[in-house]
């Protein structure tokens, strides 16, 4: 029986990958029009080259790029390409369809609502304030938290801890087979794949269940829970 559900947030209660794309093109064109002399698409594959070797959370991106190109930090262009971002991400990070429904729906079946999340706390807690769902979690667990990554045990034996629930009564949710997956199952968790946020093309996840929508937890919730 579950007692609580647990997610990922990035790829799997909202389209990161799609975000940061979307955001990234914007600063490039904010730093072009503050007068940087830049090409737009091989900005673009350096800056994710940046991300690769630093994490997709790398807060210094902008500098490290602006350095590389100038031998310097151009506080201008600096600033253009920080507030076109900014604006391009959150008029981007909206939620997958159906999310919002979904976790009201489960916690009016009176489940326990939980996140794990290798973000930094302050980049997680920002998203999910500005996603309003800051009401709806009653435990966040960040890498900030636990100083590890998943699959490490740490972030979900708090996450249990912290909603006084048995790693075998919850259900772990996330996009990330190597990490979500294999991290909540070793502890004793059920998963469940967020194969709608995918971005490795994987064939076999290893979870109890693959999800193409969001929804369908709650037609796993009520069969485990007999309800």
């Amino acid at each position: 029986m579950f007692k609580a559900i647990i997610f990922d947030i990035d790829n799997t209660l909202l389209d990161f990958i799609k975000m940061k794309d979307i955001a990234i093109n914007a600063a490039i064109h904010g730093m072009i029009e503050a007068g940087m002399e830049i090409n737009p698409d091989v900005s673009y594959t350096e800056m994710f080259e940046i991300y690769e070797k630093k994490g997709y959370e790398y807060q210094e991106i902008f500098d490290d790029f602006i350095n590389k190109k100038l031998g310097k930090v151009n506080y201008k262009y600096l600033a253009a390409g920080i507030v076109a971002y900014r604006k391009a991400r959150e008029a981007s990070l909206i939620l997958y369809p159906n999310v919002n429904r979904t976790l009201i729906l489960l916690s009016k079946m009176g489940l326990k609502l939980g996140v794990v999340s290798d973000a930094p706390s302050r980049e997680a807690w920002m998203r999910i304030c500005y996603l309003k769902m800051h009401h709806i979690f009653d435990a966040v667990v960040t890498f900030d938290d636990t100083k590890v990554h998943k699959p490490s045990s740490k972030p979900f034996e708090l996450i249990s801890k912290l909603l006084c629930v048995k790693p075998q009564e919850s259900l772990m949710v996330g996009d990330w087979p190597e990490r979500d997956v294999i991290g909540a199952q070793e502890v004793g968790m059920k998963t469940a794949f967020a194969k709608y946020g995918d971005t490795f093309g994987t064939v076999h996840s290893g979870a109890d269940y693959d999800l193409t929508d969001i929804v369908e937890l709650l037609d796993i919730v009520k069969k485990e829970n007999q309800l």
